[in-house]
This record gives structure tokens, C-alpha cells and sequence, in this order.
């Protein structure tokens, strides 16, 4: 008798023609065998590598959060008014975009941030720089809790929320490849905050993964191509995000703000002092201020404390300039 996963292989990887994407039971299903280690390695790498070769549907993403959620079952009683999830594992720029969280935290917005440890040998990983900063990498809930009614923020690592989903990162060196953990952990969203924010490695992944909030009902949403990966706006560039407000979807282009060739992200040195140094006013940086701030635009008509993009770039400005220097 075949193996409970073989139809979900067989479905994928049957050829050309023949195979075709799942449906969403058979989704959820694959997920939730996999959460709960009922598949054999071989039929994991399987999965793992035909699902990076055709790409998710935004039915299949959608189905393998829920699958997740509902795994993780995270509590329902921690109120969060923005999710935002860092899953790049190669940072080789320095995740300023941190910045830009910590500044809405300052100005009464609560601020979920999860994550994955990353590669830390010659990149420059989120969790480091909190760390440096100061900031106390949660353990459980109950802490994410506590930080949150503190300081309007925390920060939770995956393997506190998913092991399992946690362990499938590690496959990465094994593989050789990123697989659909990369991209479905953005749209996670474990404490179901009402806004979402989530950066993605290519504008591709946008609409796809607009399409699963919708499917998952989540009311308020933007998602675009972030620096790295990561929820930071390169301010060179306009910038395209892909929307849900109120359950509505539209798109929004933020133009540039700088102009020039751009500053090179890849080149600057990966010094967690240059993050404190920019809040502390220490340095002038133009491009890491300017990228803070019109994440925090996006950010905030997101939540809907701007209507437009000029009070929204206003207000961030201003936030900027008022913040408090001394707090790290």
C-alpha cells in the first residue's frame, strides 16, 4: 500500500501534463504531515523541490499557513497592530529596516517581529543587530506579551513558534536551493494582526502572495519588493505594493525619493554600530535614513494613520526627527 503523502508526490511530480497543483485540503493536508513528522526524508526533499520548481499558487500558500497556524495554535489574546515577519537568511546588507520598526514602536504602534536565526559568517543577520541594540529576543508567548505592553514590540524567533516549520530551513545547505518555507513564513502571521506588512525577494512573489491574504481573509495588507527580501523600501526606486485594505485589493506605487544610480546596499559594511550610530544622530547617512522612513510611510497608511502618501511621508519625517536619541 502506498505511503499517505506518495498522492500528494504523485500529483506534483506526475509529468508533463499530468501533474498539476493541489487543492487546498491536499495542501493543508501535506503541511500538517510534515508539521507533525509523518513523512519520510526522501518524500520531504521530493515535495520541497517540486513545489520550488512550478512556485506555490496562492491557494497552496494560503493552505499551508493555515496548516501551520493551526499547528502552532499560537494564543489568541496577544493584540498586535502590525506583523512583520524577517525571513531573509542571507542578509548582505545591513537590516536598517529594524529602524524603521523600532520608530513605529516608539509612536504607540505594536509591532510583532518574527523570524529565523539566518547565516551570520560575512552577512549582517536581524537578530544580531537587536541584540546590539538591546532588544531581548523572546522565548515564549507570555514574553512576546510582556514586551509588547512594555515597549510596543518584540521580536520572536520561528523555533519558538514552529520547530518543525524551523527545521525546514535547515535544509537549505542540504538542497541547495530555497524551498516554499522561504516564502509562505512571510504570510505567517501567527498572532492574526489586523495590518501585515511583508517584503519579498521579487516582485513575482507579490501578487501571489496578496491573492493567499485574501484567501486567508487578512483584512489589511502590503507586500512588495524589499531590500534583501526584508520589509525596507529602497527609496532609489518607485516602489510597487500590492494591497488589501479592508479586505479590498488595489496596488500603490510609492515614486522615488532619491535620485541617482543608487546606493550600492551590497557594498557598506556590516557593522551593527552604523544601525545605533544613525538613531543615536552620530551618523549621516541619507540613503539608511530615507529607506527608514518610507518603510514607515508605507507602514502607516497601511494601519490607516495617513490617508495619503504625502501625510504619511510627513508624519515619518516627523517621527524621525522627534524620535529619542538616547534609547539606544
Amino acid at each position: 500500500m502506498d505511503h499517505a503523502f506518495a498522492p500528494i508526490i504523485r500529483a506534483l511530480g506526475k509529468g508533463p501534463g499530468a501533474s498539476r497543483d493541489l487543492e487546498w485540503a491536499e495542501a493543508y493536508s501535506a503541511m500538517m504531515m510534515i508539521l507533525k513528522g509523518e513523512v519520510e526524508q526522501l518524500q520531504l526533499g521530493a515535495f520541497l523541490c517540486l513545489m520550488r520548481y512550478k512556485k506555490e499558487t496562492p491557494t497552496e500558500l494560503a493552505a499551508f499557513v493555515q496548516a501551520i497556524r493551526d499547528h502552532a495554535d499560537a494564543p489568541s489574546t496577544i493584540m498586535v497592530d502590525l506583523d512583520w515577519p524577517s525571513y531573509a537568511d542571507r542578509h548582505r546588507q545591513l537590516p536598517w529596516f529594524i529602524l524603521a520598526a523600532l520608530l513605529l514602536s516608539e509612536n504607540g504602534v505594536r509591532v510583532f517581529m518574527h523570524g529565523i536565526e539566518g547565516y551570520s559568517d560575512g552577512l549582517m543577520p536581524t537578530r544580531q543587530v537587536l541584540e546590539h541594540l538591546g532588544i531581548i529576543e523572546q522565548k515564549d508567548w507570555e514574553g512576546v506579551r510582556s514586551a509588547l505592553d512594555e515597549n510596543n514590540f518584540a521580536y520572536l524567533g520561528l523555533e519558538s513558534i514552529s520547530k518543525s516549520l524551523n527545521d525546514l530551513f535547515g535544509l537549505r545547505p542540504l538542497l541547495g536551493l530555497r524551498s516554499p518555507v522561504n516564502s509562505l513564513s512571510r504570510a505567517l502571521n501567527p498572532l492574526l494582526a489586523k495590518h501585515q506588512l511583508q517584503g519579498v525577494f521579487h516582485p513575482t512573489y507579490c501578487e501571489p502572495h496578496r491573492h493567499a491574504g485574501l484567501i486567508l481573509k487578512q483584512p489589511n495588507l502590503a507586500v512588495f519588493k524589499g531590500g534583501g527580501g526584508e520589509v525596507q523600501a529602497n527609496p532609489y526606486k518607485p516602489i510597487k505594493t500590492c494591497c488589501i485594505r479592508n479586505g479590498q485589493a488595489f496596488d500603490e506605487t510609492w515614486d522615488a525619493t532619491l535620485s541617482g544610480p543608487g546606493y550600492r546596499w551590497r557594498d557598506e559594511e556590516l557593522a551593527p554600530a552604523r544601525i545605533s550610530a544613525l538613531w543615536k544622530g552620530e551618523l549621516e547617512f541619507e540613503p539608511a535614513e530615507t529607506a527608514i522612513c518610507e518603510t514607515v510611510a508605507i507602514a502607516l497608511k497601511l494601519i490607516g494613520k495617513a490617508e495619503t502618501q504625502e501625510d504619511a511621508r510627513a508624519q515619518s519625517k516627523f517621527m524621525w526627527d522627534s524620535r529619542d536619541k538616547a534609547r539606544f
